[in-house]
């Protein structure tokens, strides 16, 4: 049974930096692709990057380019999602999921597995 963990979430300050974990178990993710989604109250969940496990290709929302960078490592089966210059506007609930499907990253259905969620908030 796949199970997907996120991890280090917060209350932060304008400005300051986060980083998510996401711990992934109950099998092997070779080929997938591993994405972080997230949720305001009241609006769609939205992508925010994505990463393939196999290749380390990264794709990012416009919103976040050069603000946060996701990495993985393979030993630990564990995704990451580094947040710098945070804005109030990147609080949500921040969501890691997985997919086998190389293809349209961006679209949350196409995402099989998904974790609890963790809360980000940003101050002003």
């Amino acid at each position: 049974q796949v199970q997907l963990v996120e991890s280090g979430g917060g209350l932060v300050q304008a400005g300051g930096s986060l980083r998510l974990s996401c711990a992934a178990s109950g099998r092997t993710f070779g080929t997938y692709v591993m994405g972080w989604f997230r949720q305001a109250p009241g609006k769609e969940r939205d992508f925010v990057g994505g990463i393939s496990w196999s290749t380390s290709n990264t794709d990012y929302a416009n919103s976040v380019k050069g603000r946060f960078t996701i990495s993985r490592d393979n030993a630990k089966n564990t995704m990451y999602l580094q947040m710098d210059s945070l804005k109030p506007e990147d609080t949500a609930v921040y969501y890691c999921a997985a997919t086998p499907y190389t293809i349209r990253w961006s679209d949350p259905q196409n995402y099989a597995y998904w974790g609890q969620g963790t809360q980000v908030t940003v101050s002003s």
